[in-house]
């Protein structure tokens, strides 16, 4: 293994006091709880938006707390859920008259802990909302998991109920938006390379030379199979053919398309998948209103993509079009 760690126990420790000392006007950090919060958390006028789950996926979620995103973010460590005294902690500090609403990845540990802490803060008071993102079509059963999983599509979900929230829209508004957004939102990836959790040392998973997994998880979870590696286009191709086939999407949609890197993949790689993705959907008749090429949800240093569709209408277009800054970028 070849990485910029030193005790693997502080890896996550030490990225997060990186990312605050590079925004100390925008961000606060709360070592014990491996907390993230915008400076000017909490608000009265609007509510607090967090969200949480395993480090590794960078920039997701940490990065992403900002204006018109997050108010705070409790990762916990390496592809491990936060602890419930986390997460409870990080309700009561950006605790707002007017609520907080929880945005969670649909696994089994993240599950666990923000409805134990959604449920102790009930107890002393905060209004809380949880919502449960699952855009991953990957999964086919739940013979492994709790369901579909969320993957990349989170950052649709993110950006608008940030964006309502900063607009002064309630709780019981927020919960709308988001569950609107979540259920037309499609996503699958696929590894050509396996990552390498710094405590462990070594790679999550065996994947040879020639070939691929399709579907994988972002915690390097099994996907639909193993296959020979192919070239772009038919990759890309499967890739599209499973999310669009989903909903399913269909001629006449309008649809904000991303392509996420994994953490191992050039953004020229990126690009050419683009490409190839845009070339599929214009011959399905689906318009692309708006793009996403990066890294959004990672892990760690897989080499690998996915693509996810998220099907606009006015009024997720116009939230997804608002501004926001983050460490992440300005949107």
């Amino acid at each position: 293994m070849k990485k910029f760690v030193n005790d693997p126990k502080n890896y996550v420790p030490e990225m997060l006091e990186g990312l605050a000392l590079a925004n100390p006007d925008t961000l606060r950090y709360v070592p014990e709880f491996n907390l993230i919060m915008r400076a000017d958390a909490p608000r009265d006028d609007k509510i607090s938006i967090v969200q949480g789950s395993g480090s590794g996926h960078e920039p997701a979620h940490v990065m992403s707390v900002g204006k018109g995103m997050l108010d705070a973010a409790c990762p916990g460590d390496v592809f491990s859920a936060p602890p419930t005294d986390y997460v409870l902690e990080t309700i009561k500090r950006v605790a707002s008259p007017r609520g907080v609403l929880l945005l969670v990845n649909n696994y089994t540990g993240d599950r666990m802990a923000f409805e134990m802490a959604q449920e102790f803060s009930e107890a002393e008071g905060t209004d809380v909302r949880t919502l449960f993102i699952d855009d991953d079509v990957s999964v086919q059963d739940s013979t492994y998991t709790v369901g579909r999983r969320g993957v990349a599509g989170n950052f649709f979900v993110m950006k608008a109920v940030g964006a309502a929230a900063e607009r002064g829209a309630g709780l019981d508004e927020a919960v709308r938006i988001g569950e609107k957004v979540n259920s037309v939102t499609r996503t699958m990836g696929m590894a050509l390379t396996a990552c390498t959790p710094p405590a462990k040392g070594s790679p999550l998973f065996d994947l040879p030379d020639d070939e691929v997994e399709m579907g994988v998880g972002i915690h390097g979870e099994p996907g639909r199979r193993r296959e020979e590696l192919q070239d772009a286009d038919a990759i890309v191709r499967e890739l599209v053919d499973a999310v669009a086939d989903d909903l399913p999407f269909t001629s006449g949609d309008r649809v904000a398309l991303m392509v996420n890197g994994l953490g191992g993949t050039p953004i020229s790689e990126l690009y050419l998948v683009y490409g190839i993705a845009r070339h599929l959907l214009d011959d399905r008749g689906i318009e692309v209103g708006r793009n996403y090429v990066g890294e959004y949800c990672t892990s760690l240093d897989m080499a690998g993509a996915s693509i996810t569709l998220s099907r606009l209408d006015d009024e997720i277009a116009e939230l997804l079009a608002d501004p926001a800054e983050t460490a992440m970028r300005v949107f």
